[in-house]
């Protein structure tokens, strides 16, 4: 095989995220042919080239194994944790070396994927792919339409606009109003930090969709693999970069996020029925703009 960039031949081996390859290779932990790698530019021929982690060979995964958990509030999303906190690895078979695809906090719950494969991870988690995450959240109180607004088209957060969102009421509850936010970018603690930011408070968050994949019945706390069809279809739906995208495809992908107000259901509760309408009221001017599909970052 012909040289490729270091952490994109350490994921394709398996052994974690490119995300986490590069913090790997920072921390001087990859060695090649002797030598301590600190360049995440390097390049390295896996067949010809010696590659060390913390010291150890370099192991080859030959089985991709893919695993749903539903992460419960409490566990950390990382391989491990130096306050002792439970991990997501600590929750699934030790069998193979697999890595969390992406991050969700400690105090959100959901559908969070295990995997050994570091290429589908990539392509899951970069923003340059802009595949969809939808959550299910618990606000303290419906949001008003300029809020809404707001959140839909984008806000300046730590100096840097949101993409653009899609962001409806769904129901009132005795505790808060429950709302569904789909994202194709993914910064840290966004939906709090986002809602926060327009006066909200968000009581509970539950990632329910990635990408074709469901969170569907499967309990808190549970895991399960993927069967082959739904691990071939999250291979294939990850579209290529909007670089290697013709036009026509990048106005269809924005079209699609604009769509998704259509799947929204009607409040009963006269506040939420009230925000509902206002929100229908304005709708066509609150579509999401377009916007540089680059921009933003999970």
């Amino acid at each position: 095989m012909s040289p490729e960039r270091l952490n994109k031949a350490l994921a394709a081996a398996g052994l974690a995220s490119r995300r986490d390859c590069d913090e790997m290779i920072a921390a001087g932990r990859i060695s090649v042919n002797g030598h301590i790698v600190h360049e995440l530019g390097s390049r390295v021929d896996l067949d010809t080239d010696t590659v060390l982690v913390d010291g150890q060979p370099l192991q080859r995964v030959d089985e991709r194994v893919y695993i749903m958990l539903h992460k419960p509030v409490g566990v950390v999303s990382t391989a491990d944790d130096p306050q002792g906190r439970p991990t997501v690895v600590d929750m699934v078979p030790d069998a193979v070396r697999l890595f969390p695809v992406g991050r969700l906090d400690a105090n959100s719950s959901g559908l969070l994927l295990l995997t050994n494969d570091g290429e589908l991870a990539h392509n899951l988690t970069h923003p340059s792919f802009e595949v969809e995450k939808e959550y299910r959240v618990l606000l303290n109180e419906a949001p008003d339409s300029e809020a809404l607004r707001e959140w839909r088209h984008g806000v300046l957060l730590e100096g840097e606009r949101t993409a653009p969102a899609w962001v409806d009421v769904q129901e009132q509850t005795d505790d808060g109003v429950w709302v569904r936010v789909v994202l194709r970018e993914g910064r840290k603690r966004q939906i709090r930090e986002v809602a926060k930011l327009l006066g909200y408070s968000v009581l509970q968050l539950s990632r329910v969709r990635e990408g074709p994949l469901l969170l569907g019945d499967l309990a808190e706390g549970a895991w399960r693999e993927l069967t082959p069809d739904e691990a071939h279809d999250l291979r294939t739906h990850t579209p290529p970069p909007p670089e290697q995208r013709s036009r026509g495809e990048r106005m269809a992908a924005r079209s699609d996020l604009r769509g998704l107000g259509a799947m929204g259901t009607a409040a009963g509760a006269a506040g939420i029925a009230a925000a509902s309408q206002r929100e229908r009221s304005a709708q066509q001017d609150d579509r999401p703009p377009r916007r540089d599909s680059r921009d933003g970052q999970r």
